[in-house]
């Protein structure tokens, strides 16, 4: 039996899960979870990133003696270093407002094409370059890592950056697989931040004596580089048995796509926002975020609910259509009271509100399945790879209700499952690193029990909403 420390880190909670393959069969248990809880400190708002370490370290501690840990996170924050390798400040959350009026000035300045066919990214406002055009400690910066690999250096002392993660920053080149220095120095930019790339499966050294004490584990235990990019380590897992297949990574985030060998860097697929990331083995993530269920759990916030069973079974008996929104609406990107937020969108849009709480989730959920709608038609559009499936992986896949709507909205068969697959995809790319397995999704099909959600009833009613939509 070989067995895996996976570290998955996402914007609400990280989790350290313990992998443990033996013979055609992988299982998953949790050594440690614990919260991942911003901070605002004068106005900023930071990721309290010395918690999540103290959370990881904890974590190795649960695991106990492991063959190998991986380290996978969100995409886009980073950590400064000086000259001395230590961190300048807490990296600055995604959400923070300091980015506000950045990314229309780059575009101004450079033109939207231009840094469209260097990395091919849907533009964003909270891209790192934004992020560190509006750094304040740029100039006392000699390195720039990204979150995973902030952690991986005070693991081990190592100095690198896992690709999957580097193709979010907007100052990576999606053509050549490189850094885009060029593109860095005509921003201004110091191209010397950028440390060497690395792939998944390479070796990222071993524990320092200072962490090994700290762990208990011994400090010849490796770290293996993953897909350190969540998404790409959740890809990684969905259990697909063909090429054509679209996956929904549901989280916080949507991440709603297809795995392609190739960037698609056309006008029209710069016009339709859509992003071209890194993902295992050089293939392409060509994809579009969608705000996902951080507008149900914000809504759950505000009414300090819990029961989010209950609030489903309220829901799937609510009066369907009774108003729509638009998840990428800029309204819903900041925290704050998400119910009055969708009541003001729909009274500006001349719908009537959603009255209650049912009526609001149902109104949240046909919406992100009208969204899911509309980018995978656009991404079979713009690539033109044809799709037979879809595989929701995430914390999403739970959601049997919007499993259902999105199988209704596509008119796919979705295959949910598995939950976890971002730990999934991080132990694996160890362990095939290791020798010990050689088709990541095999494995995953032969462990992991999935839900499919067939289409059902008329699109007659999902293209009505949606052109309801496209009206507002």
């Amino acid at each position: 039996m070989s067995v895996y420390a996976a570290v998955d880190l996402g914007a609400s909670s990280g989790r350290v899960m313990t992998a443990r393959i033996e013979g055609e069969r992988i299982g998953l248990t949790e050594a440690h979870r614990f919260a991942n809880r911003p901070v605002r400190v004068d106005g900023t708002l930071h990721w309290d990133i010395l918690a999540l370490y103290r959370g990881v370290l904890d974590g190795l501690r649960e695991a106990g003696p492991v063959d190998s840990i991986g380290i996978d996170s969100w995409a886009v924050d980073y950590g400064l270093l000086d000259g001395a390798g230590r961190l300048i400040g807490n990296p600055v959350h995604y959400r923070d407002g300091r980015t506000d009026g950045i990314m229309e000035r780059v575009v101004a300045d450079l033109g939207a094409d231009t840094l469209y066919q260097v990395g091919g990214l849907q533009f964003l406002p909270f891209n790192t370059v934004y992020q560190l055009l509006a750094e304040p400690d740029l100039g006392r910066a000699e390195t720039l890592l990204m979150i995973p690999d902030l952690l991986t250096r005070w693991l081990t002392g190592s100095v690198g950056a896992e690709v999957t993660n580097a193709s979010t920053t907007g100052l990576y080149d999606v053509r050549t697989g490189d850094w885009a220095r060029g593109l860095a120095e005509r921003l201004g930019l110091p191209a010397g931040l950028l440390p060497e790339l690395r792939h998944p499966g390479a070796p990222a050294g071993t524990l320092l004596a200072e962490v090994a004490a700290e762990t208990g584990l011994p400090d010849s235990t490796p770290i293996t580089t993953v897909a350190s990019h969540d998404t790409a380590s959740a890809v990684a897992a969905v259990p697909a048995s063909t090429e054509r297949f679209a996956y929904i990574s549901s989280g916080t985030w949507s991440l709603v796509g297809l795995e392609l060998p190739e960037p698609v860097l056309t006008e029209e697929s710069r016009l339709a926002n859509f992003t071209n990331e890194g993902g295992l083995d050089g293939t392409v993530r060509y994809l579009r975020n969608v705000m996902g269920l951080w507008i149900l759990q914000e809504c759950m916030r505000t009414w300090g609910e819990t029961d989010v069973a209950g609030l489903l079974d309220a829901a799937a008996q609510a009066d369907p259509f009774q108003a729509v929104v638009d998840p990428d609406d800029p309204v819903f990107m900041p925290p704050g009271d998400m119910p009055a937020r969708i009541t003001t969108y729909c009274e500006r849009t001349g719908q009537r509100p959603p009255r209650g709480q049912a009526q609001t989730v149902r109104c949240v959920l046909e919406s992100l399945a009208l969204a899911y709608r509309r980018t995978l038609r656009d991404a079979v559009r713009l690539s033109g790879r044809d799709v037979e499936v879809v595989h929701v992986v995430g914390g999403g896949a739970r959601n049997a209700l919007l499993c259902r709507m999105t199988a209704n909205a596509t008119g796919l068969p979705v295959v949910a499952g598995p939950v976890e697959a971002a730990a999934l995809g991080n132990a694996l790319v160890q362990a095939r690193a290791q020798g010990v397995v050689s088709d990541i999704r095999a494995l995953v099909r032969q462990s992991e029990q999935l839900v499919t959600y067939l289409p059902e009833g008329d699109d007659e009613p999902w293209a009505r909403a949606q052109a309801r939509l496209a009206d507002c």
